[in-house]
């Protein structure tokens, strides 16, 4: 008897032991985004830019026939396409003038029943180089095709010298707006995190209908009007700093 009147009061004891334990809550989903959040970072950009002089000048050429016979179609775009290839050529000179050939199609034409009859073909040339004044006088001397894209662009080694240029200068922004930062949140310093360089340079192509009402209007001797205009070299430099003490 004595034996059962003990085990109650132990179990009783135990349960008020349990019961007089403080309780720990589990931490929010916040406090633990908190606590690996780093502090003292901040996101930064900077850029810099200069206008240039676009020195590579690019001319497509191009024609389109049609026909009832596939192979008189092939034939004919062959024959205008050699034609103008043998004139360019002529004032081809690597770097300068580069020549070479682009797109050769030929396909089927159809019916509203979807009977084909006939064939529709095109062919391009395409002309590209720093000596302006021979490519533009050379598109006066092509007649079998006709002018269908003209566009300015900067040469590899203008583009690097001119990136060159403004990367140190954006570089150099972003370093001088990092310390800044660092001082006016009372900082020492800081360190670089991570950091992303990008470089933009965009073409100018002249329409396509335009080129080609201008050519078609011209005498068949008469040059591409040359002005290549400036284009904006843009180097942008974004990334995070971390602030130190």
């Amino acid at each position: 008897m004595f034996t059962q009147l003990k085990r109650p009061l132990v179990v009783s004891a135990l349960s008020t032991s349990l019961l007089s334990l403080p309780a720990f809550a589990a931490p929010t989903a916040a406090e633990m985004a908190s606590a690996f959040t780093p502090q003292g970072v901040v996101s930064l950009s900077s850029g810099a830019s200069v206008e240039v002089t676009r020195d590579v000048l690019g001319v497509t050429f191009g024609t389109t026939k049609e026909g009832t016979d596939a192979a008189s179609v092939q034939s004919q775009l062959k024959q205008a396409l050699d034609a103008a290839l043998a004139e360019a050529k002529k004032a081809a000179r690597p770097g300068q003038v580069d020549v070479q050939t682009g797109n050769f199609s030929l396909a089927p034409r159809y019916t509203n029943k979807g009977v084909v009859n006939g064939w529709q073909g095109s062919a391009e040339l395409i002309v590209e180089g720093r000596d302006m004044q021979a490519i533009g006088q050379l598109t006066g001397r092509i007649t079998t095709l006709t002018i269908s894209r003209v566009g300015y662009t900067l040469s590899r080694e203008l583009r690097e010298k001119s990136e060159a240029e403004v990367s140190g200068q954006a570089i150099a922004r972003y370093r001088a707006k990092a310390s800044d930062y660092a001082k006016q949140f009372g900082y020492s310093g800081y360190t670089i995190r991570e950091v992303n360089v990008s470089t933009n340079e965009p073409q100018q192509p002249m329409p396509m209908a335009a080129m080609r009402m201008k050519t078609m209007s011209a005498p068949a001797d008469e040059s591409l009007p040359v002005e290549p205009g400036k284009g904006t070299v843009t180097v942008s430099v974004n990334g995070t700093v971390q602030l130190v003490k």
